[in-house]
C-alpha cells in the first residue's frame, strides 16, 4: 500500500482549524489503515515527525430522497499530532 493511497483528503472544519495551532491535523484515511501505516504515510508525504495518531471510525448519516432512504458511506478519520520540534504542514498554514 502506498502512502498516497492511505491519506485520502484533509478534513477542513472549524474544529480542525482549532487544532492547527497545537500541531494537530485531521485527515480522512482508508478504513483498513492502522495507526502505524497512517504515521508512516504522513511522515513520507509531508516530511514531518509524528508524535501520535488517534483514529475515529465515523458512521454514515441517514439521507432521504423522496420515498427512498439510505446511508452515506462510513469513513475513518485520523487526528495526527506532530512533535514539538517538527515543522508544520504548509498546506494547513495557508488556511489560518
Amino acid at each position: 500500500m502506498f502512502a498516497e493511497d492511505i491519506i485520502l483528503k484533509p478534513v477542513l472544519t472549524e474544529k480542525g482549524y482549532d487544532g492547527i495551532a497545537s500541531k494537530k491535523y485531521t485527515f480522512v484515511v482508508k478504513k483498513d489503515a492502522n495507526k502505524t501505516q497512517i504515521k508512516a504515510a504522513v511522515e513520507k508525504i509531508f516530511g514531518v515527525q509524528v508524535a501520535k495518531v488517534n483514529t475515529v471510525t465515523c458512521k454514515g448519516k441517514l439521507k432521504r430522497m423522496g420515498r427512498h432512504e439510505g446511508y452515506t458511506p462510513d469513513y475513518k478519520k485520523a487526528i495526527v499530532t506532530l512533535k514539538a520540534d517538527s515543522k508544520s504542514i504548509e498546506f494547513f498554514e495557508s488556511l489560518t
